[in-house]
C-alpha cells in the first residue's frame, strides 16, 4: 500500500472533523499531499466516516488520475488539487459544512477579526469569494471553485490566511499537513461562532486594532515567535 503514513494521517484528519462535530453523515473531506511524489491522498466520495479505513482512501496524481484505490475520490478533489497547484506551502486541505462558518459563507460575509482568538490563527478578516458565474458552475465546477479561492487569496501568503469561505457553499481550510488543516477547520468554526455571538451582543462591535491583531498573530507564527515550547 503506497504512502501508508500519509493515509493514516489523512484518515485521522477526516475522523477529527467527526469528533469535533464539523461534519454530518458523509459531508466534508480532508486530503494530504506528498510533494516529493506529487501524489494526493483524499477521502473517498460518499463513504460514511464510521466505516472508513485507511485502505479506503484514494491516491491520485496532480491531474486527478487515480493511482491507487478501488473507490471514487471525493467530488471536491479538483478543488483540493487547485489549491495544491497554486500554493506549494500547503500540505493538507479540509472542507466542511460546519454550521457557523458555513452560515457566514451563505451570507456572503467575511468574518471580521473581532478578537485575539481569531488573530492567533488568521491574520485579518477571513475572506469570502465572489459568487461564481453560471458558466463556471456548469463547467468544471469543483476546479473553478478552487480558482475562486485562489483569486480570493491574490497577493496573500496562504499560511497567513489558512481559510476562505466559498460564497453560498462553505469553508475550505489548509495547513502544513492534513492534521494541521483539520486543526484550522476546528478553530475556524469556533471563531465563526464567537464572531456571530459578539455581533449579537453588540451590533456596533468593530475589529480589534491592527497592532493587537499583528501582535497575536506574530507571537505564534512570525520570525520572532515566542508562544509555546521550542
Amino acid at each position: 500500500m503506497m504512502l501508508e503514513a500519509l493515509r493514516e494521517e489523512v484518515l485521522e484528519a477526516n475522523l477529527e472533523l467527526v469528533r469535533r462535530g464539523l461534519v454530518l453523515y458523509t459531508f466534508g473531506n480532508a486530503s494530504g499531499i506528498a510533494r516529493e511524489s506529487g501524489l494526493v491522498v483524499i477521502k473517498p466520495s460518499g463513504v460514511p466516516y464510521e466505516r472508513m479505513a485507511a485502505s479506503d482512501l484514494v491516491i491520485t496524481d496532480m491531474d486527478g488520475r487515480v493511482v491507487e484505490g478501488d473507490l471514487k475520490p471525493s467530488s471536491d478533489l479538483a478543488t483540493h488539487l487547485a489549491l495544491y497547484r497554486a500554493f506549494d506551502e500547503i500540505g493538507g486541505v479540509v472542507h466542511t459544512h460546519s454550521t457557523h462558518a458555513t452560515s457566514w459563507a451563505q451570507a456572503c460575509r467575511e468574518i471580521p477579526c473581532l478578537g485575539t482568538t481569531h488573530a492567533d490563527y488568521f491574520h485579518g478578516a477571513i475572506p469570502v469569494t465572489e459568487a461564481m458565474e453560471a458558466g463556471d458552475i456548469e463547467s468544471e465546477y469543483e476546479w473553478n471553485t478552487g480558482q475562486a479561492i485562489v483569486r480570493c487569496l491574490d497577493g496573500r501568503d496562504p499560511l497567513d490566511m489558512r481559510a476562505v469561505l466559498v460564497a453560498g457553499h462553505g469553508p475550505f481550510c489548509w495547513g502544513d499537513s492534513a492534521s494541521d488543516a483539520a486543526h484550522v477547520a476546528v478553530v475556524l468554526e469556533e471563531v465563526a461562532r464567537m464572531a456571530l455571538s459578539a455581533m449579537a451582543i453588540n451590533v456596533g462591535v468593530t475589529p480589534i486594532s491592527d497592532a493587537l491583531r499583528d501582535k497575536h498573530f506574530m507571537r505564534k507564527r512570525g520570525p520572532g515567535a515566542y508562544y509555546g515550547q521550542k
